[in-house]
């Protein structure tokens, strides 16, 4: 019998999910599969996780951040 192997794709801990309407646009952050808030820049993303005590060097390593519905330079509803 043969073992069939199946790849992982690791959960970052940070996910940012797609841009929500709003006066100003927003996405919601995750952090840990917890929501904490919503981010109207990547600054915001970035103050999110240093609360979290998470430190991101790389924005666009999907193993740390996963951008849903866009990446670090969406922020606008997509029509």
């Amino acid at each position: 019998m043969t073992e069939i192997s199946s790849p992982h794709i690791a959960r970052p801990r940070i996910m940012v999910l797609g841009v929500q309407p709003g006066t100003p646009p927003f996405r919601i952050v995750e952090i840990d599969g917890q929501v904490v808030g919503e981010a109207k820049t990547v600054t915001d993303v970035l103050e999110a996780a240093a609360a979290f005590g998470i430190t991101v060097h790389d924005l666009d390593d999907p193993d740390v951040v996963r951008w849903v519905g866009g990446d670090k330079f969406t922020w606008t509803v997509r029509r």
